[in-house]
């Protein structure tokens, strides 16, 4: 009489199985995006500025394209862009929980998620045709419409919570050992919001639009450096 031995799952797959699962590992997959987020907002917009018909990168901001037949592509870049920088936020949250000064981790993930919610929004709701774009738009800010107000209102809640992020981390860091980062979120804080109020209040300037989109990169890049910074701070 034979005996057959009971098959049993290899312990080392097993473990190697839930090691791709643990906590720190998960916390850095959600850090990931934020250094993803950036790249992607920003080279899919500058694809679209430098083919699209009609449009003037020292003029217009890039929520005009939205508008017309390829706008879809714009929406769909800020609500993924927005999905991004929200797994970064709750990523942001976990790296800083158990550290020095976690309140203001908090604080600033909460915020960093605002933002992203707000990039949501601001897919959702299109921005108004304006300066002449797209192609037989007036000049000039033209009919402002019920979406397009959502649009600026979720845009300016976003960047002003973007920017308390950048104050807020810059704090963080500079208790610790970090304070090159420290510095560079505050000056990222101050580019971003002097950009955004400068575009805010001066529609059609070029230098205005020009700081804004400098001021976008900028902020972009300051969260994919973070991201970075945590994501190798943590054990593999």
């Amino acid at each position: 009489m034979s005996t057959t031995t009971p098959r049993t799952s290899s312990p080392a797959r097993a473990a190697t199985c839930e090691q791709g699962w643990t906590p720190t590992n998960v916390t850095r997959s959600l850090l990931g995006w934020g250094a993803v987020a950036g790249p992607f907002y920003v080279i899919v917009s500058l694809a679209q500025a430098l083919t699209r018909e009609g449009f003037d990168l020292t003029r217009h901001e890039w929520s005009l394209l939205e508008n017309g037949d390829l706008g879809w592509i714009q929406v769909a870049n800020f609500v993924l862009t927005g999905v991004m920088v929200l797994a970064f936020a709750v990523g942001l949250s976990r790296a800083l929980a158990g550290e020095r000064g976690g309140r203001g981790g908090r604080a600033a993930a909460a915020l960093s998620g605002l933002f992203g919610a707000c990039l949501v929004a601001a897919g959702v709701l299109r921005a108004d045709p304006a300066l002449g774009f797209p192609v037989g738009t007036p000049e000039g800010i033209g009919t402002v419409t019920a979406h397009g107000v959502g649009h600026f209102v979720a845009a300016g809640i976003g960047f002003v919570a973007l920017a308390v992020s950048c104050f807020v981390l810059g704090r963080h860091f500079a208790t610790g050992v970090d304070r090159g980062l420290a510095r560079f979120s505050r000056v990222t804080g101050v580019v971003f919001l002097a950009g955004f109020l400068a575009v805010a209040s001066g529609a059609g300037s070029v230098a205005a639009n020009i700081l804004f989109t400098c001021a976008v990169v900028l902020v972009f890049s300051w969260i994919a450096v973070v991201a970075v910074h945590l994501y190798r701070s943590l054990a593999g």
